[in-house]
């Protein structure tokens, strides 16, 4: 009985699991009976010890039964919260929608399950070149992508995904595995700004000022200020969950950097960055000062 308990206590540390999932308040014997009971339901081998086959079950079930174990606070909507290895975490903003929600987006494919608790150690902020949110989860789906949060026109997190999930929305796995990430809505063409307007969102800023990759960028339509501060809230919370540091790839002059980053390249950076300080194809979030928003924070 003790080696089934030492097991059980390592796999706990190693998975990333609570006896809690299985209805106990700590390791011993009733847990195992409890482990024994859902293998069982489960049609596994019911030796009473959480591996990564039955974690694999046991974190499949919390997923489609999140509802069932959300806070008070959350079901009562006086609190705000993301999901992050199938458990609740507080977020300072009002507007949040979870996946598995009325109302909420919940992506299907293009992206692959962790067969344990991930250790994310970057989160990339995109901005998604579409009008909506909405809009970008259906082009997300449509092309077999996935990222795990959208910030809104209006300021509305979306998380589409558990973030223990993998997201293909990096580029390659090197980054995809260790990082997490959120699409920033905003459609960049200045020719889509009478599209808001029209909408009630208002004129949104224009940069004509962003540099990256040592050039300067086309006049483009910015960020609204209450997307700022959800990335801003989003990313306090994301980082008292999962621990990414909260520091930006800097430049020699230790400004927030306008070009790729070397560490990030290589996947051995950890904290906040934009798509561009991956690869030079891309451009998002140029103009983004990641390093004053965290020191915001």
């Amino acid at each position: 009985m003790e080696d089934k308990i030492f097991y059980n206590e390592a796999s706990a540390t190693k998975l990333g699991w609570d006896p809690e999932w299985f209805g106990c308040f700590g390791h011993g014997e009733r847990l195992i009976s409890a482990i024994e009971d859902f293998q069982k339901e489960c049609n596994i081998t019911a030796d009473g010890l959480c591996g990564p086959t039955t974690y694999r079950r046991i974190h499949t079930h919390r997923v489609a039964t999140m509802e069932d174990h959300a806070p008070m606070t959350h079901k009562d909507n006086s609190e705000s919260f993301i999901v992050y290895n199938s458990e609740y975490f507080p977020i300072e903003w009002p507007k949040v929608k979870l996946f598995f929600e009325g109302g909420g987006l919940k992506l299907r494919k293009g992206f692959k399950k962790a067969k344990y608790k991930r250790d994310p150690r970057f989160f990339v902020c995109h901005w998604d070149v579409c009008l909506s949110s909405e809009s970008c989860y259906k082009v997300l789906n449509k092309r077999g992508i996935s990222v795990h949060f959208a910030i809104d026109n209006d300021g509305t997190i979306y998380q589409f995904m558990d973030m223990n999930d993998i997201a293909w929305h990096a580029g390659g796995k090197t980054w995809n595995d260790r990082s997490l990430g959120v699409e920033i809505s905003n459609a960049y063409y200045t020719k889509y700004q009478s599209w808001y307007e029209k909408r009630d969102y208002g004129s949104r800023p224009i940069i004509t000022d962003a540099h990256v990759h040592g050039k300067k960028l086309r006049e483009h339509t910015g960020f609204y200020p209450v997307q700022i501060e959800a990335l801003k809230a989003l990313m306090k919370a994301v980082h008292k969950c999962t621990g990414i540091p909260l520091q930006a790839p800097l430049d020699r002059a230790g400004n927030t950097n306008t070009k790729v980053s070397k560490k990030c390249a290589e996947g051995r950076f950890e904290g906040f960055i934009s798509h561009y300080h991956l690869t030079k194809r891309k451009i998002d979030c140029a103009g983004l000062d990641i390093k004053k928003l965290l020191e915001e924070l």
